[in-house]
């Protein structure tokens, strides 16, 4: 029954991003040439949303499904790790003009060779895992 939760709202998740034109090559081509201000418009929402969602769950000590404490930690000092995090992943997010979750959505779609772009994804997530003792964090 469990599962039958989270494959609801990944499909309304899917359905809310497609709607929103927020898996389109074209909305992301223009957002990574500063001609729209529609998918900026988009990640602003989420933020929002995030910091909100964030600031419910801290102050009135929400609970998660089995009823144990939600706990937030900090952030670890150090912005180098972040700054070159974020350049790998805009750098692919603008190469290929899709990132993480709506590659799974335009599969879900029928866009067959996104499968490349989902190879390429894991085999970098594969050898971040095998390097990640060695770099430095």
């Amino acid at each position: 029954m469990k599962i039958l939760k989270y494959l609801l709202v990944g499909f309304v998740f899917g359905i809310v991003l497609t709607k929103s034109e927020a898996v389109s090559w074209y909305r992301i081509y223009e957002m990574f040439q500063f001609q729209s201000f529609h998918m900026y418009g988009i990640i602003m929402v989420a933020i929002g949303t995030g910091i909100i969602g964030i600031q419910i769950i801290k102050r009135r000590k929400v609970k998660d499904i089995k009823g144990l404490s939600i706990e937030i930690a900090d952030k670890e000092s150090g912005s180098i790790r972040y700054w070159v995090g974020g350049i790998f992943f805009g750098l692919g997010w603008a190469l290929v003009g899709s990132c993480p979750g709506p590659i799974f959505i335009l599969l879900g779609a029928g866009f067959w060779s996104i499968l490349i772009v989902l190879f390429g994804a894991l085999l970098g997530t594969y050898i971040y895992g095998v390097f990640k003792d060695k770099l430095p964090h």
